[in-house]
């Protein structure tokens, strides 16, 4: 089900890294790219938690952000004692 939910955003992504991105001069200052972080973003966690981890990644990707190696955290799963 977070599959079939989280594919449009997916594929809007995706259209950005084909046609669009390409055509722009790179300025991401993160490795992964924002682009792709919010790609694995979305399919770790879903389009909650993955689209508003994306979202704090493109806000924080200015001059006065971070910059450098931020990977998407992994998924916490739940323990059942």
């Amino acid at each position: 089900m977070k599959k079939i939910i989280t594919y449009p955003f997916v594929l809007l992504i995706k259209g950005y890294q084909y046609f669009i991105s390409p055509v722009l001069p790179s300025s991401c200052r993160y490795t992964p790219t924002c682009s792709h972080y919010a790609v694995e973003a979305l399919q770790t966690h879903g389009i909650l938690k993955g689209g508003w981890l994306a979202a704090k990644r493109i806000a924080s990707c200015n001059p006065w952000g971070g910059s450098g190696y931020d990977p998407v955290p992994p998924k916490k799963e739940i323990i059942d004692k």
